[in-house]
């Protein structure tokens, strides 16, 4: 599952935010906006997984599409919001087309703005030029 997270991810990255990007192990300790959708696997399990990024990339985002240089944090949350819709719904339909661990998602729901403190099973961080992003999933069921 978290392959097929990270591909949407870098999909997002290549033709949405059009930067290179790398991906790692490392998730750094520093403050993020962080959401979360609970997703349903066909197999009955259930899954919650963490988006979670610097002010910095969200920003990038919030420039993106709604082509403003300094969103305010309820901008930048919304964002947060419909970035993860955006990449979790992408990496639904590349399972479904690959017939490998479907699952149907649920609405994404924002956290916090802090530290990104949560347990996970499975993690990865993507680093556009300085900015963080962070993708975590945690078995919940």
């Amino acid at each position: 599952m978290l392959s097929t997270i990270i591909q949407a991810s870098e999909n997002f990255c290549t033709h949405q935010i059009r930067t290179l990007h790398v991906v790692s192990d490392e998730i750094p300790k520093t403050r993020t906006l962080i959401a979360y959708i609970d997703i349903d696997t066909h197999d009955d399990k259930k899954h919650r997984v963490y988006i979670a990024s610097d002010v910095n990339f969200m920003q990038r985002v919030s420039k993106l599409f709604l082509e403003e240089d300094e969103s305010d944090e309820e901008t930048l949350i919304d964002m947060t919001l419909e970035t993860a819709n955006l990449i979790i719904g992408s990496a639904k339909v590349i399972a479904e087309e690959a017939k490998t661990n479907t699952y149907t998602i649920n609405t994404p729901h924002f956290e916090k703005i802090d530290t990104f403190d949560f347990e996970y099973d499975q993690a990865k961080c993507i680093l556009v030029e300085d900015d963080v992003f962070i993708i975590a999933i945690k078995e919940i069921s």
